[in-house]
């Protein structure tokens, strides 16, 4: 039955995307059904956006990115793509003209204005700079799940150890979470490649020699390598350069020749790139922001956390966020977790609180009220798309003030930092609650989680009163509370919600 409502899903989205003829590729993240289309134009948006199984809509850059949320995203897209390779093009399935035009105005108006914020950005996003963050989030995008799967096993496997079972079974939990993570340069390197236009196999052989044992006997300025020395960074570039010098080959070795010389020119030069430059510099550079990382939580670990959790949702609203996945991975890679992930993910519980007091103020705008009661849930786990384009955005001024609640839940997070408890995440992707079972630090499980929980009661509590006191002018909140026609029970429990903003994360950390 659950894989039937799954094809339903599929079945209702393919032809308000165009159907399948307009879709030129299928693929996923943590909460977004990512595609690819041929003319932009076929889309119904409104549509769209009112169906029950989707939290919202947004486009960033090439992709056209559907919300779904964790879990039902990874059932919904097989389906999905299966539909469009059974068929050229699929009939539209009807839908419930009553449900997808119940919304009032007000909640119509919303959606219009987080449209044209989508639009706004989405034009002011396709800078070079942005275009290659873009690229660098694709490449670490596909491995979250894993991140995430092998971070959850990492955690029972420490928990069963402080609770004294140290038996066969621990030991094979560490192999379970272990391997990716000691393979992971060689998944970046496959990434990379395919990303920047080379043979993703080549990209990953280049970047195994950062993961191989033998490294050791190699000298580098007199001083032996170390497997792994550079990690995620490292294969990042090799893998790069791999593509670049494969591109090159391929415009000027003859044909008959090139399935022999083009993949060892590209491993040989690549490889002793690596070895004897990439390898030292993407070391000293990951040390580094390990190192900056622990020093700034450290010694200014309040300041720190305020200015983090309170300019996340603006950073990722710039694009700026996606900058942040490979430092994620670095920490996590050579440190065991990310210390900055939980900061940030306390932008997530400002906006949570923001929707609480925009709800309690607009008591008689029952649009409103119903978009906040239908996205809540997806925000309190830290599915925030859905209440930023579709609440606090486009009214403005609450976006603001969920922002103030980011920092101070960031602040207190930081604090603790300062005082000796840092707190980590063993994978990027999740935030808001289904962060907790990926918490992790230096003070047990326990004292991490309840840091946490307090930096998101912190977010939850400033982000409503700071919205409460200061979200509205007069004007505003008498025009907002004016009579407005109610909304049938019978609308689908979405339909106001309006875009996301772009992912990674966790996470990425855009999906606080």
């Amino acid at each position: 039955m659950a894989g039937n409502e799954h094809r339903a899903t599929a079945a209702v989205i393919l032809p308000l995307v165009g159907g399948s003829a307009n879709v030129t590729s299928v693929t996923h993240c943590m909460t977004r059904l990512r595609l690819g289309l041929a003319d932009r134009s076929r889309v119904d948006d409104a549509s769209l956006r009112a169906l029950p199984a989707v939290l919202g809509v947004v486009e960033d850059g090439d992709s056209y990115q559907i919300v779904l949320g964790p879990g039902k995203v990874a059932r919904v897209t097989p389906e999905f793509a299966r539909l469009v390779h059974e068929s050229a093009d699929a009939t539209p399935v009807p839908t419930d003209g009553a449900a997808l035009s119940d919304a009032s105005s007000t909640a119509d108006t919303l959606a219009t204005r987080g449209a044209e914020i989508r639009a706004e950005r989405r034009s002011r996003n396709r800078t070079p700079l942005k275009l290659f963050l873009r690229r660098i989030a694709d490449i670490f995008v596909p491995l979250i799940p894993a991140l995430i799967g092998c971070g959850i096993i990492a955690g029972l496997g420490g928990l069963l150890v402080n609770l004294g079972w140290a038996g066969g079974l621990t030991a094979a939990l560490t192999a379970l979470s272990s391997g990716f993570m000691a393979l992971i340069a060689v998944f970046v390197g496959y990434n990379t490649a395919k990303e920047f236009g080379g043979t993703p196999v080549l990209g990953g052989a280049v970047a195994a020699i950062i993961v191989f044992p033998g490294v050791a006997k190699v000298e580098v300025f007199g001083t032996p390598l170390v497997p792994g020395q550079g990690g995620v960074l490292g294969a990042l570039g090799a893998a790069a350069l791999a593509a670049y010098v494969e591109r090159w080959c391929r415009r000027r070795v003859p044909e008959a020749v090139d399935v022999l010389v083009t993949p060892t020119l590209t491993v040989l030069v690549s490889g002793l790139v690596t070895l004897y430059g990439l390898m030292y510099v993407a070391g000293e550079v990951a040390e580094g922001i390990g190192t900056a990382a622990d020093w700034l939580l450290t010694h200014t670990g309040a300041f720190a956390g305020f200015v983090l959790g309170g300019l996340f949702l603006p950073l990722v609203m710039l694009g700026l966020h996606q900058a942040l996945i490979p430092i994620h991975t670095t920490l996590i890679e050579s440190q065991g977790y990310t210390v900055l992930l939980p900061v940030l993910a306390m932008a997530g519980a400002g906006q949570v609180g923001c929707a609480l007091a925009v709800a309690l103020r607009l008591k008689r705008n029952t649009s409103i009220r119903k978009t906040v009661r239908s996205a809540l849930p997806a925000g309190v786990l830290g599915v925030g798309e859905p209440l930023i384009y579709g609440v606090s955005l486009p009214l403005g001024r609450p976006f603001i003030t969920a922002c103030v609640g980011g920092a101070a839940g960031g602040g207190l997070v930081g604090l603790f930092s300062m005082l000796g408890t840092k707190v980590g995440a063993t994978a990027i992707g999740p935030s808001g609650w289904a962060l907790f079972p990926l918490l992790a630090g230096n003070r047990g499980l326990g004292a991490t989680a309840a840091v946490y929980g307090l930096g998101l009661l912190a977010g939850y509590g400033v982000g409503f009163a700071a919205t409460y006191l200061f979200g509205f002018d007069s004007a505003t909140l008498s025009e907002l509370n004016a009579d407005a026609l109610p909304v049938s029970t019978s609308a689908p429990a979405a339909a106001p919600a309006a875009a996301g903003v772009a992912e990674p994360s966790p996470a990425q950390p855009s999906e606080p």
